[in-house]
């Protein structure tokens, strides 16, 4: 642990404000899943730098698609992933960025407009236009979670990443937001502040994952990005260095491995044990003819064994597989960024470790297809370099690189234009 490794960050993000730079100090990020809740805590350094002091893993309870079901055993897992993560790292935190992927999480889009009279744009117009575009991101029963201007629009040029420093007649934006349902998002804060914990900043999974598996070129040119988890599979779009869509297919691993389960009669915990083990997402691999050992449910151990081929696991992996891969085209398609996002698709998540996943995805979705990895670095244990680590080391990354104000849902409503010179000393009432 504590060894320093470099983001690698794209240099050409779109821009919201200047006055804001990398953070610096402490930060926790908290990924609480289906299966799993990961904690890692991380000092930001001066330059970019951000070094790793501790990590964690623990099975998640009461918690299901992201959405806490059982207050109090999502309490005492995340209390357990905490003080893990705290251990090791040797300090304790207060302060964390969290995933969300509970609420059926939704994009929501808005453009602002303000005619300048050819000012020569800052960072103040910059606020205020996407101030305003943000305060349109809104939707009954929902909250919004984060939201980030996609371009700007100078006079008639469209496409801007950064005007500041241009001359402007009409400054426009856009704005591209997620939002969930309300009632699943304050269940999921009150698990985490039971446990003594702040949240300084909430993020959609999936783009935190992104941030931390894909390229610059995949984040520029396009690429979709299918978060496998336990309880659902997340998707989010990129384009431009932007996160442009989102939404979220109610299925995951935990469905295979119960449908393991059902097909097999074997209890929960062997199907599980099963599909990890000899599990495929192609059932026509070489190994068919295999035969396994299936414990049956309410059988004692010596008669309770029943013997199948492997070919039939795999089978009923790869029929609900495609079931969620269809599902997460279909959505796509009618969103219309199957086409626009181009042919590149990343795969991260507990569930995108199945051998065959990333062929039935290239199958079904028509796409490039990769496994995302997080960025490696040294003095971290290899279990925690995984896709299933991929959004808290997202969360981290963020939180050292991103401003916070970046991706804020709710701008101050009021921008206070900053003093310079001699007016800095003088009283407020004189400028009206």
């Amino acid at each position: 642990m504590g060894d320093t490794f470099r983001t690698k960050m794209n240099g050409s993000r779109t821009a919201s404000v200047r006055s804001a730079q990398a953070r610096t100090g402490l930060i926790g990020a908290l990924d609480v899943g289906s299966s799993k809740i990961a904690c890692v805590i991380g000092r930001a350094e001066a330059g970019g730098g951000l070094r790793i002091l501790g990590s964690a893993l623990h099975e998640s309870q009461g918690i299901k698609s992201g959405a806490v079901t059982n207050l109090e055993l999502a309490d005492q897992s995340i209390r357990k992933a905490v003080d893990a993560a705290e251990q090791l790292a040797d300090l304790r935190i207060q302060d964390v960025v969290i995933s969300v992927q509970c609420g059926q999480p939704k994009s929501l889009y808005s453009r602002a407009e303000r005619p300048l009279g050819g000012v020569l744009l800052d960072d103040t117009h910059l606020r205020e236009v996407l101030a305003q575009g943000k305060r349109q991101c809104r939707e009954e029963g929902y909250e919004t979670i984060q939201a980030a201007a996609t371009s700007y629009v100078v006079d008639q040029t469209r496409g801007v990443t950064d005007p500041r420093g241009m001359f402007c007649e009409r400054l426009g934006v856009s704005v591209h937001a997620v939002a969930v349902r309300t009632g699943p998002l304050h269940n999921l804060r009150l698990a985490i502040e039971r446990c003594h914990l702040t949240i300084a900043q909430q993020l959609y999974a999936p783009y935190a994952s992104g941030l931390a598996t894909l390229d610059p070129d995949e984040l520029s040119l396009g690429c979709t990005l299918f978060d496998m988890g336990a309880g659902c599979t997340s998707i989010a779009v990129f384009m431009e260095n932007s996160l442009v869509y989102v939404d979220s297919v109610q299925l995951g691993g935990a469905h295979i491995t119960a449908d393991i389960a059902k097909s097999l009669s074997a209890p929960l915990g062997a199907a599980e044990r099963i599909k990890t083990l000899y599990g495929s997402a192609l059932a026509t691999s070489d190994s068919g003819a295999d035969l396994i050992d299936v414990p049956l449910m309410g059988e004692s151990a010596d008669r309770g064994i029943d013997r199948v081929r492997r070919s039939r696991l795999n089978s009923v992996i790869q029929a609900r597989l495609e079931e969620i891969l269809d599902e997460a085209q279909t959505r796509l398609k009618k969103s219309g960024f199957d086409v626009a996002a181009g042919r590149r698709a990343v795969l991260t998540g507990g569930g995108s470790q199945l051998p065959g996943v990333r062929e039935v995805t290239a199958r079904v979705t028509g796409k490039q297809v990769r496994i995302g990895r997080p960025q490696t670095f040294q003095g971290i244990a290899a279990a925690a370099t995984g896709p299933a680590y991929a959004t808290a080391l997202g969360l981290l990354i963020s939180a050292a690189t991103t401003p916070p104000e970046m991706n804020d849902p709710n701008p101050p409503t009021e921008v206070k234009v900053e003093r310079r010179g001699l007016s800095r000393w003088l009283p407020p009432s004189l400028f009206g």
